[in-house]
């Protein structure tokens, strides 16, 4: 890592706002992108004054999931740190997770107490005090002799399950069908180190499925992203800026704290963090501040939704630019199109506003006009590497 020899003592503050799944494609309803259809004065403006571009967030026709989109957004090879599910959403519940600890993402689901099939992945969903109901009951009925088992309510259908003991491998696929109207599959070790963890969770579900036997909807579990915790280089230490995270969702606090930022408390909406930035504003050199709204519609297929989350938005984008940040970053970490209601493979705009970017005429913050951009279209990886030469803080490479 070649910057990491030329940081300097400099100063500048960077920002970098992330949309989840900002990306779009032109929707069959309306021929537009949703960055195209909204109406985002403040971010047309700052693009005008911006370098723009686009970023692959792996590599050319990879669709990223929102772990290696914000791995690569951060600066780390997005390919080369794998970062479960499981352990993002444990850190972002709070959990820090031990060396002989192995996490899943879960959610509360319905099964067909007949055929075995699942009618509803996410169980209804149940409201947070179901949740926190489900989670209870799990803790104190479900046990795997020679393990602990633990686990930790998140949001709605949204839990963290937790296995602690000797030799446990995360090599094991999913239980997770993805899809309605098959049976969930048992886990299955993918390496012949994992065949003891793989025994072990099954048994776990068998006692899940009988705690749950008279609690539907939600009387089944669906466990996906099993992980042990990865070694990875400490973000501040990486870049020498002293970070933080300003985010609403667990499993983004969860990448955020993996990587050393400090997790700010924010309230749940747009306006609390913009308000948290400005109350710590003087405390930290770097601010993730990320934005989940964009990504939940374009996985509803909402496109006037994701479209009206993009424009809510945009009133608050002078707040931020006010601090005066030395680079202000905005892009997202994959993208989702309502029009596909799911993540794909096409590049995420981004804008990097500078003293010293070079504009291109940008009329909109818009995939068309940021891909005419200076930046052109680059991996998503190296944006941290950028973001330090914008904010003055790489010296020079040779004589």
């Amino acid at each position: 890592m070649l910057f990491k020899d030329l940081l300097n003592d400099g100063t500048g503050k960077i920002v970098m706002l992330v949309f989840d799944g900002l990306g779009g494609v032109p929707h069959p309803d309306t021929g537009q992108t949703e960055l195209e259809a909204a109406t985002v004065p403040n971010l047309d403006s700052i693009a005008s004054r911006s370098a723009c571009g686009l970023m692959n967030m792996v590599d050319y026709g990879i669709t990223p999931g929102s772990g290696p989109g914000h791995m690569a957004l951060f600066g780390y090879d997005p390919t080369g740190v794998e970062v479960g599910r499981g352990v993002l959403e444990a850190l972002g519940v709070g959990h820090t997770q031990a060396d002989d600890e192995l996490s899943a993402r879960g959610n509360f689901a319905t099964m067909d107490p007949d055929s075995r099939r699942i009618t509803d992945r996410r169980g209804g969903p149940p409201n947070q005090d179901r949740n926190i109901e489900l989670v209870a009951r799990l803790n104190n009925l479900v046990t795997v002799p020679g393990y602990e088992v633990k686990f930790l309510s998140g949001k709605e259908h949204r839990f963290v399950f937790i296995l602690k003991g000797a030799d446990l491998d995360d090599s094991l696929s999913e239980t997770d069908p993805q899809v309605t109207g098959v049976p969930s599959p048992p886990v299955e070790a993918q390496d012949p180190a994992a065949a003891g963890a793989a025994d072990a969770v099954n048994r776990a579900i068998t006692a899940i499925n009988e705690a749950l036997v008279e609690f539907g909807p939600q009387n089944t579990v669906l466990l996906r992203g099993f992980a042990k915790v990865p070694d990875v280089e400490p973000f501040p230490a990486r870049y020498g800026l002293k970070s933080a995270a300003i985010a609403t969702y667990p499993m983004y606090k969860g990448i955020a704290s993996l990587v050393g930022m400090d997790v700010l408390d924010t309230g749940p909406s747009f306006p609390d963090q913009v308000a948290a930035l400005k109350a710590e504003w003087d405390r930290y050199d770097f601010f993730f501040v990320h934005v989940k709204g964009t990504d939940g519609y374009g996985h509803k297929g909402d496109f006037d939704g994701k479209v009206r989350v993009l424009s809510e938005c945009d009133r608050l984008i002078p707040e931020i630019e006010s601090q005066d940040p030395a680079v202000l970053i905005v892009t997202g970490d994959h993208s989702t199109p309502t029009a596909l209601k799911d993540h794909s493979f096409h590049p995420v705009p981004v804008l990097v506003r500078a003293d010293t970017a070079i504009p291109t005429g940008n009329q909109h913050f818009t995939e068309a006009d940021c891909a005419g951009g200076i930046l052109g279209v680059f991996p998503g990886s190296k944006l941290m590497q950028l973001a330090l030469a914008y904010a003055g803080r790489l010296k020079k490479f040779g004589a």
